[in-house]
């Protein structure tokens, strides 16, 4: 992690600590400081941005009805988690059974959002095109944990946690994402 990203995981928890207390100001610091990156995380895993936001909407309100009984270490890492988990949740009452299903829907998805963004991208740049064609080229789990990893800067444990996968599992993840990428570069 980067002395900025401890630093707002430092401030994050003195905002939690003033919610706790009664600030509602600090909660609502707190959801326009993570916000963004959770939205940008549900799109690693699904293209529905409305039921992404639908699912941080309900990660917060949870947040509000659970004020006292919250016991949070790492505000980043238990937002990202109960994001996850709730869109598992969604993607279940859909009639998904499994992470394995939730793979196969999310891979089916993927080559409509590729044929999109390459329509999209003979708008953009090249290089724009470039890296949107590269990052397609990972399967869903590697997207996720190159974002996790490389994007946002967690460290193999966290992501562990986030992916509710082993550290070797992770390890691998990246760095076969990694030689992916490389290899479709050339």
């Amino acid at each position: 992690m980067t002395s900025s990203t401890i630093n707002n995981e430092k401030s994050s928890l003195v905002l939690l600590k003033a919610y706790q207390f009664g600030d509602d100001a600090a909660f609502s610091e707190l959801y326009s400081m993570y916000v963004q990156t959770m939205l940008n995380y549900g799109r690693c895993i699904t293209s529905d941005v409305e039921l992404i936001k639908d699912c941080i909407q309900d990660v917060f309100v949870k947040m509000l009805d659970r004020r006292d009984s919250l016991k949070i270490t790492s505000v980043s890492s238990y937002l990202i988690v109960s994001l996850r988990n709730r869109l598992l949740d969604e993607f279940r009452k859909a009639s998904y059974n499994n992470v394995t299903d939730l793979d196969r829907a999310t891979n089916m998805r993927m080559a409509d959002d590729v044929e999109k963004a390459y329509l999209d991208a003979e708008n953009e740049r090249l290089g724009h095109a470039k890296i949107v064609y590269l990052l397609n080229a990972l399967t869903p789990r590697q997207r996720e944990a190159f974002q996790l990893y490389y994007l946002d800067e967690r460290k193999y444990d966290e992501i562990c946690d986030i992916m509710n996968m082993n550290y070797h599992s992770v390890r691998n993840l990246v760095h076969r994402g990694m030689i992916k990428l490389r290899t479709a570069a050339v």
